[in-house]
């Protein structure tokens, strides 16, 4: 330990991640506390491990602490707050003003849901006397809510996939079962959050997804006793008790409700809940369902396991490889005329249970689609771009969980994002409001509620994530698709240039951050970034394909050619000509 040498004082947001495992506790105003050390004082219990805020409400006059509610939103700043006395000294005849300032980079709302928001944040705190002259100062108006450093942020929230079902509007799979929708929230991670993230769940899905997904609980339903810790028993089995909206449930609907909470609590032990039990408001039980069921009650699309990875070879086929990790089979051109070489491909996409695929001819004017057996034949699709630079043409085509198909046409006298029902038919123009620029790249999450685009203003192309709404369709019925409030991905980086669904609620991406380099990344679709989600550097990454299957390994089409990175491992070569990897979907 050094005995001599500077002191510097360093503030709760300044922690580094290594020492995320830190707990902070908050302590009490100390007495003849001058205003500043209030406000301070204040700031530092908000980064506590305190249930209830407590300790940081002993800073506020009795008024101001009936009054606050800090459940009801977190605002998150870059570097956390700045504190400054306005005016003289932030004097007035009744007390003393300070501002907190900052670069405001999100805010979590009273759902738990994550927004990015990049702004200039300005509030003021008020503190008066209290008991007159010479009494202890004390906060009496505060801004609502908490506000957090980034890295404070990260060390005492984690996020959590909540699931939902698709309605049936927008999420019928071709098995006629509807899919299950990843809800991404943050909890505060010491302050018991199972039960939390239980409440959460009963709660319903977040505003932004309420339009597309569904709860098999009944509106209203919430726990028994709210104040009880829910715990797994040492067999990791949830016992869960309702309040009686949920007495006369029957068992199919109870089933499909245990089998949101087994999805949603699948992370967030240890080990993991493998049983939950389902009880009615006097205790008798509704329903049991395990691990094991949950799977044929609600299919978790995310977890399917692909058979192969696939991409375009140095002959313009569209090859296939094992998925299996580890696997060191040679690349080989997939069954049916679209592996046969005939018609020459720049890009392609192949349907999530593998039976076709969707390939854009070399000069990106057509998209052709087929079937993956070996008597496949290769079907046209009703679409030409008329774009005269082959970049501006047809994108890279994509398979939503339904069966159906989406292309963008990136021609700038004409964009236009194009949906295929089942892959065939006439295309329908999809509806995009709210997006300043084009559309270079697309991608549809497993559900089929969400979907993730790259698009390009000012040279540059950044990440949206768009709900997808669809209306009609129905026999001789003209399907009405949009895409509706698109929200940016990936706001701290300055462009990305690749990305790929790698999970229910997870995408890779490639870009740079203001100045830097490229990179790859995991980031989430409500546009916050788990700290240690860096990936091995790779040269020259044009294209990158991930599989919603979190164990499978990345593919990308870098300098080094076809390359893939197994888990825990660094990247590996598998044929230095090739491009346009991809996954099913």
């Amino acid at each position: 330990m050094p005995d001599s040498g500077n002191l510097k004082s360093v503030d709760a947001s300044q922690r580094p991640d290594s020492q995320s495992q830190v707990r902070v506790y908050a302590m009490p105003p100390r007495e003849g506390a001058r205003a500043v050390e209030i406000v301070q004082g204040f700031l530092e219990a908000l980064t506590s491990d305190d249930p209830q805020f407590a300790m940081a409400r002993k800073y506020l006059t009795g008024d101001a602490s009936k009054s606050w509610h800090p459940e009801r939103s977190t605002t998150v700043l870059a570097d956390g707050p700045n504190t400054s006395a306005e005016g003289n000294a932030g004097n007035d005849s009744e007390g003393r003003t300070f501002s907190l300032t900052g670069r405001e980079v999100a805010t979590v709302d009273e759902q738990h849901a994550y927004r990015p928001q990049e702004r200039q944040y300005k509030q003021t705190v008020h503190l008066s006397q209290q008991g007159g002259p010479g009494g202890p100062w004390r906060i009496d108006r505060l801004p609502p809510g908490v506000v957090l450093g980034e890295s404070d942020f990260q060390r005492i929230y984690r996020s959590v996939n909540k699931y939902y079902y698709a309605t049936r509007a927008s999420g019928m799979g071709s098995d006629g079962q509807r899919a299950l929708v990843a809800d991404p929230i943050y909890i505060r991670q010491r302050i018991d959050p199972l039960t939390e993230t239980v409440k959460s769940l009963l709660h319903g899905p977040t505003n932004w997804l309420d339009q597309v997904a569904d709860s098999s609980f009944s509106s209203g339903t919430k726990l028994k006793d709210p104040g009880k810790s829910l715990t797994p028993d040492d067999q990791n089995k949830l016992t869960v008790q309702l309040n009686s909206r949920a007495d006369r449930t029957g068992q199919r609907r109870c089933s499909e409700m245990a089998a949101q909470l087994l999805f949603t609590l699948q992370d967030l032990t240890s080990s993991g809940v493998e049983e939950v039990q389902l009880q009615r408001s006097n205790g008798s039980m509704l329903c049991v369902l395990s691990e094991e069921r949950a799977e044929s009650i609600a299919p978790h699309r995310t977890a399917d396991r692909p058979d192969f990875q696939y991409f375009i070879n140095d002959k313009k086929q569209l090859v296939r490889m094992p998925a299996a990790p580890g696997s060191t089979a040679d690349p080989e051109p997939v069954l049916g005329t679209i592996g046969s070489g005939e018609q020459p491909l720049r890009s392609a996409a192949v349907s999530r249970d593998e039976k076709r695929a969707a390939g854009v001819s070399y000069d990106g004017r057509s998209l052709y689609v087929g079937s993956l057996d070996a008597n496949g034949e290769l079907h046209k699709a009703e679409v030409r771009s008329k774009a005269k630079l082959e970049e501006d043409r047809l994108s890279t085509p994509s398979w939503d969980g339904r069966g159906d198909l989406w292309v963008a046409d990136r021609d700038p006298k004409r964009p236009r994002l194009l949906w295929f029902g089942q892959g065939t038919g006439e295309p329908v123009q999809v509806d995009v409001s709210g997006l300043d620029g084009h559309i270079e790249a697309v991608r549809v999450s497993a559900d089929g509620v969400r979907i993730a685009l790259l698009v390009e203003k000012g040279g540059k192309k950044s990440l949206w994530i768009g709900r997808v709404e669809r209306a009609g369709g129905g026999e001789g019925e003209k399907a009405d698709i949009s895409v509706l409030e698109p929200t940016q991905a990936a706001p701290q980086m300055e462009e990305v240039t690749a990305m790929s669904w790698a999970g229910g609620s997870r995408l890779v991406v490639v870009g740079r951050e203001s100045g830097g380099v490229q990179q790859m990344r995991y980031v989430q679709c409500d546009g916050s970034v788990r700290p240690g989600t860096a990936l091995p550097g790779l040269t020259g990454v044009k294209e990158i394909a991930a599989s919603e299957d979190e164990r499978q390994p990345l593919v990308a089409h870098s300098d080094d050619g076809i390359v893939r990175l197994p888990t825990g491992a660094q990247w590996q070569t598998v044929v230095k000509e090739g491009a346009a990897p991809v996954y099913p979907g």
